[in-house]
């Protein structure tokens, strides 16, 4: 059964069409920005192991772990350079909103992708876009 939820990306789509076939792995993203739209749903949703399955394997931390009482509330994507289905590299800068105990807040952020072995995967970022 397909999961009708909207998506947390901010595709409009419902989930189970949207995110989840990245998430579970079972299709690669055809662009850097909709990997990266797939990472922040995984963020959003705990799907931690998306995150680490498409960091790059130069740049990969060892293990990621839950922010207690962070909740992701939405996504703003401001540009993509690059990153298409015939690039081997791409950016993509977003904006992220989310809420903790101290309140609302963002994080904005330019993020490097690069293709390996016909794959997209997320390098590294600047913070505040610059």
């Amino acid at each position: 059964m397909t999961d009708e939820r909207p998506c947390p990306c901010g595709s409009g789509a419902a989930y189970g069409a949207c995110c989840e076939p990245l998430h579970d792995n079972r299709v690669p993203a055809e662009t850097a920005e909709r990997l990266m739209r797939s990472r922040y749903a995984a963020y959003a949703l705990g799907r931690l192991d998306h995150v680490l399955r498409t960091w790059h394997p130069r740049t990969r931390p060892h293990e990621l772990g839950d922010v207690p009482g962070l909740t992701w509330t939405g996504l703003t994507v401001l540009a993509a350079e690059g990153g298409q289905p015939g690039d081997d590299e791409g950016v993509v800068e977003f904006l992220a909103a989310y809420r903790t105990a101290d309140g609302p807040g963002a994080q904005h952020e330019r993020s490097r992708f690069r293709r390996r072995a016909g794959r997209w995967f997320y390098l590294d970022g600047e913070p505040d876009g610059h």
